[in-house]
């Protein structure tokens, strides 16, 4: 978040007299400043990010409601279809239900190749929303 935001201060010194009269198209046409930080992060990927790119992101998930990630995710696979290359860290079910994704998860015992729904993040998603009285129970239990 830091670092974006420094990134979204530089555009707006960059092209200050442009948020003046009308902001660049480039950003989706407005600061990204006067947008929340998962919006802004939107307005990246969909403005700033195109075809035969690497892409390497860092839990780009974390300002994102649910419907806002399966945004990213079709975004994602525009690159994809636009031959580019993208390298995620993520905790993300839905980054990580992306067709054709290899998946690396990194345990204590190493980092192994896994199926998503062998994946930690998913199965554990899964059981609370499956059983969120249960889990509840076992996190919130007096000692």
């Amino acid at each position: 978040a830091e670092s974006f935001y420094n990134v979204a201060s530089q555009v707006d010194e960059l092209y200050e007299d442009e948020f003046k009269a009308n902001a660049p198209t480039s950003f989706g046409n407005i600061s990204l400043h006067n947008q929340s930080h998962g919006e802004s992060f939107l307005a990246l990927v969909q403005n700033r990010f195109f075809g035969q790119g690497l892409y390497i992101l860092d839990e780009p998930e974390a300002a994102l409601s649910p419907s806002r990630q399966m945004t990213l995710l079709v975004e994602f696979d525009r690159l994809v279809k636009q031959k580019s290359q993208l390298i995620i860290a993520t905790h993300s079910p839905i980054l990580l239900s992306y067709p054709g994704a290899i998946i690396y998860q990194i345990t204590t015992d190493g980092i192994e190749q896994v199926c998503y729904d062998d994946c930690e993040h998913v199965t554990l998603m899964k059981e609370y929303l499956n059983h969120p009285e249960r889990m509840l129970k076992y996190l919130l239990e007096d000692e």
